[in-house]
């Protein structure tokens, strides 16, 4: 299992480029709003795979629907959620606004639109390999000699980031103990993860569910008995102000939109690890397995 993540990663790794954009063009006989060359930006950042997943999904059903939609990528939080305020940025497909994002939600809410929650149950984690003696986060106070007192982090914009460093690392003592969070990016931290595990090498690392890593790397969640971390949370489709007038149809498609953990998971596996190279390839294995899902939703 462990074998195949280096193409994985690699290519999560290729994807992060700055400012790239995958256009396509919509067919011109679809009924979506009554305006077939009407273009929607969906903004991801391609190391995280849910606003991967779910965006090339979005483009797959919307195209069908005569729209043409551009994938623009982004490094990090910040820039997106100022895109998507400013307009240059029409949907975060899979934005994390009720603790996670909620810095950003404070800033920008007054100029976004939230069209619902998709996923109910999203978390973040802080996470060991299996092998690791580790519980707790409350067992790593003592530990920071035996891991170079980092923890193994993603993009500094991120809101795992800013909970890790403001609220789990001050709320443990970790920071008294000698204990840092290394900030990287997602691919960094998944390719650390991956070295360690295959060398049997302890490592502690910043993680969130649902995400394909969990499965493919023997990890466990430390317990968080002060709940530094937050309590779970949904995962939304943001839009930006004005968004439901000029788009009423497609507002509304993703409003009622809804993935169990087995779909979602299921998505997921598809556009990151059967098919790394072509997320559009995946959607579509996804589609033919769940064509009611999205008959639903288009119907």
């Amino acid at each position: 299992m462990i074998g195949t993540t280096g193409k994985r990663i690699g290519a999560a790794t290729l994807a992060l480029g700055l400012g790239l954009s995958l256009a396509a063009c919509g067919s011109s006989e679809g009924s979506g709003d009554g305006a077939s060359d009407q273009t929607i930006t969906l903004g991801i950042i391609p190391s995280w795979t849910d606003g991967l997943s779910t965006a090339y999904l979005w483009k797959n059903i919307l195209e069908a629907d005569g729209y043409t939609v551009e994938i623009e990528e982004i490094n990090d939080a910040a820039p997106l959620y100022t895109g998507l305020a400013e307009g240059d940025i029409d949907v975060y497909p899979s934005a994390w606004p009720e603790v996670t994002h909620k810095s950003y939600m404070d800033e920008y809410g007054d100029d976004i639109e939230d069209l619902g929650a998709y996923y109910d149950d999203a978390k973040l984690t802080i996470a060991v390999p299996e092998y690791s003696e580790l519980r707790s986060i409350e067992d790593l106070v003592g530990k920071a000699a035996d891991y170079d007192g980092t923890i193994v982090g993603i993009e500094a914009g991120a809101g795992l980031t800013k909970a890790t460093q403001e609220q789990v690392i001050p709320q443990y003592g970790l920071d008294e103990d000698g204990w840092e969070l290394q900030t990287s990016s997602t691919p960094a931290m998944l390719n650390a993860l991956d070295e360690a595990v295959q060398a049997e090498e302890d490592i502690v690392v910043t993680l969130w569910r649902p995400f394909w890593a969990n499965n493919t790397f023997p990890v466990r969640d430390l317990e968080d008995p002060k709940g530094a971390l937050g309590e779970p949370e949904g995962l939304h489709e943001l839009a930006t102000a004005g968004f439901s007038e000029e788009f009423p149809d497609v507002a509304a498609m993703m409003s009622a939109a809804k993935l169990d953990d087995e779909q979602y998971g299921s998505l997921e596996d598809q556009v990151v690890n059967q098919n790394p190279d072509d997320p559009a390839a995946g959607v579509e294995a996804w589609i033919a397995d769940n064509q009611d899902w999205v008959d639903a939703l288009t119907s």
